[in-house]
Order: structure tokens, then C-alpha cells, then sequence
């Protein structure tokens, strides 16, 4: 297969990757980094403050400023893959309907992987707030308090700012008729970007996440970035050479990635009722992680960059029992921890915490 036709298939996995995901690039992510993600690590900008703005001495002149921007490193920590098996066909004789089916579905596995990690970056690297049960009455207050929190955080107000709301709490925007803009009112550049509405300046998208009790995310795409590549690209090879298939072929390839959040006051994370306040610190053979007003008779469960985020009610699956402040956890710098508090029934709140 020629090297034009393996980057074909790349760029329409690309494309429906960017489609599907609801945490779109330049919308919650910005793509501002240096480097290729597939080396393994890249250098982003990160401003720690505004250029100095000084009175200017004619005679004199004026001392040189240190500069505002600093680089720092960030590990390529994800590694996703594809590998849909075509059984009947070898590369040579697949539909071409069949292909675009399976480039398809792999876009769209891959923007749910993509989505669902990046998610779980900004839930553990952004700020947490707790507000009261929501309902349709006090939704807009806090939305405004939101935006309240944010622009003294200094996040620009220049129509960029986003709210990935659950659809609870989309149904509840909807029926606030005095304040919501619906998508039928915005722009042509807004719509296009997926966004379902306009309130309180910020421009509003539904996200299908059921993480225990998290409300929505308020933020800016200039404070996380996103870093990904194709590391091996995708294309349709023969598997004649696997004594496993006879007349199959398959669709591969792999994507690598990671996100940062660089001002963590600049994406706010809204939990009702509650969320758990986690604080690590480092031991011997990894970490030890804390929680604010830990319950003893409660038991806490904790996982390691979880596939999934645990939903309010379930258990999580796969995760480990321990006791927080004492027990040591295996994980590596960059690994995301995500701590649930269980009852009877399951989850009864969650809090998540970058190593």
C-alpha cells in the first residue's frame, strides 16, 4: 500500500476524530506545543504573567524585562490503538464501503478514548467547586457565579469561554427560556464548532458524562493543551502472513497523546452536591493520597488512570479498596488517581488527583 494512500486513511480518521470529539481542539484544547507528540514529549508555552508594562526613561532607557514565558515538558503518557479485523477480504479486494465503515468507527473509538482522558485531566488538574442541588430555578445564579470566578481569575472574555454541561444539566438550561440562547441564535462559526447554546458569555456544548456528581467544566481553551500524533499510521495490511486468518486483512494503527492544564483557576470544575479533596504526597514506592474529612466508616476505592470515570451509585470497576493517609499507591508522575467514596449502593462521591 502506497504511503499516499496510509496517509489518506489517516487524515479521514483524523477528520472524524475531530467531528466526534465534544472536547474539540481550540475549543477546550489548545494545539499550542513544540515538538512531535510522537517523540515522546513536547514543550509548551506556559505564561506565568503579563509582559511588564514600565514608564520609559528617554534618557536612560529601561532595564530589559526576564520575559513572561516559561517551556515546560510534557510527557506523551497515552497510547491508543486500532486493530479491526476485516475477515472475507484481503487489502486488495475490501469494499470501499467496508473501509470507510471501519475508518469511521475507529475515529470515533478514538475521539471517545481522547475525549474521556482529557476529561479526566481537567477534572484533576482544574479547580473544583461545590455548588447546591441544581434545579431550574438557581441554575443561571450559579452559571453567573461561575463567571464571576473566572473573570477574576483574569480568563478572557472574548467569546471563547466554554461550559460542557451533562444533559441534566442541559434540561435545565433549556427550560430557563429568559437567559438561555439557543443554537438556532448564534453564529455560523459557533454552531459549527458543536456548541448547542449561549448563556452568561459562555458558549455551551452537551457532553454526555455521568462522573458522580459532576455538574459541568467552565474554562478557556488557552489554559490545556493537547498534544497528539499517529504514531504508527493507519492502513489496511494483509494478515496473510498470521497463520490465525485466512483471507482477512485489518485496519491499524496508533495515536498517541497527553493533556496539561496550565492554569488550573482558569478551568473550574462544578460537583453537586459534593466532591473529595484529595492531597498526595510522595513515599517510597509511589504515593500516599489523603482525603479532606475522611470518613472511617466509609470505604474508599482508587483507581490508576481510570478507562472510565465511576458514575454516582456503581461501583467502580476493577478498583483497588484502601486507606487513605496510610496506604501507599503504585503510580507514576503524569498517572491520574481517581478516589471513590462507597456506600451500600455505590459511589457516593469521587475525587480525582494528578501524580
Amino acid at each position: 500500500m502506497s504511503d499516499n494512500t496510509t496517509m489518506h486513511f489517516s487524515d479521514l480518521v483524523s477528520a472524524k476524530l475531530r467531528k466526534s470529539a465534544v472536547l474539540k481542539d481550540n475549543v477546550v484544547f489548545s494545539t499550542m506545543y513544540e515538538g512531535k507528540a510522537s517523540a515522546g514529549a513536547v514543550k509548551i508555552p506556559v505564561r506565568d504573567r503579563e509582559a511588564a508594562a514600565v514608564d520609559y526613561d528617554k534618557a536612560s532607557g529601561i532595564a530589559p524585562d526576564g520575559g513572561a514565558t516559561v517551556y515546560e515538558t510534557l510527557i506523551i503518557n497515552r497510547d491508543k490503538a486500532v486493530n479491526e479485523i476485516i475477515d472475507g477480504f484481503d487489502a486488495a479486494t475490501v469494499p470501499d464501503d467496508l473501509i470507510a465503515d471501519r475508518l469511521d468507527s475507529a475515529g470515533y473509538s478514538l475521539a471517545y478514548a481522547i475525549d474521556n482522558d482529557g476529561a479526566t485531566v481537567l477534572i484533576s488538574e482544574g479547580s473544583r467547586q461545590v455548588a447546591a442541588t441544581l434545579n431550574a430555578d438557581n441554575v443561571y445564579t450559579q452559571i453567573v457565579d461561575i463567571r464571576t470566578k473566572l473573570s477574576k481569575s483574569n480568563v478572557p472574555d472574548d467569546g471563547r469561554r466554554y461550559l460542557l454541561v451533562t444533559p441534566d444539566f442541559y434540561a435545565l438550561l433549556l427550560k430557563d427560556t429568559d437567559h438561555f440562547i439557543t443554537s438556532t441564535a448564534l453564529g455560523d462559526e459557533i454552531r459549527q464548532t458543536g456548541a448547542v447554546g449561549k448563556i452568561a458569555g459562555f458558549n455551551v456544548y452537551e457532553w454526555n458524562d455521568t462522573t458522580a456528581n459532576l455538574s459541568c467544566i467552565a474554562g478557556h481553551p488557552s489554559y490545556a493543551v493537547r498534544a497528539e500524533e499517529f504514531s504508527v499510521p493507519v492502513k489496511l495490511v494483509n494478515l496473510d502472513g498470521d497463520a490465525r486468518f485466512i483471507g482477512a486483512s485489518a485496519v491499524k494503527g496508533r495515536i498517541v497523546y497527553a493533556h496539561k492544564v496550565l492554569k488550573p483557576e482558569a478551568v473550574l470544575c462544578v460537583f453537586s452536591p459534593d466532591i473529595l479533596t484529595l492531597t498526595k504526597t510522595a513515599a517510597e514506592d509511589g504515593f500516599i493520597i489523603s482525603v479532606a474529612d475522611y470518613d472511617e466508616t466509609a470505604e474508599y476505592i482508587y483507581r490508576v488512570n481510570p478507562q472510565n470515570r465511576v458514575k454516582f451509585g456503581e461501583f467502580p470497576d476493577g478498583g483497588t479498596e484502601f486507606i487513605p493517609g496510610t496506604d501507599t499507591i503504585e503510580a507514576n508522575p503524569g498517572d491520574v488517581v481517581e478516589v471513590t467514596k462507597t456506600n451500600d449502593t455505590g459511589a457516593a462521591s469521587v475525587g480525582y488527583i494528578t501524580m
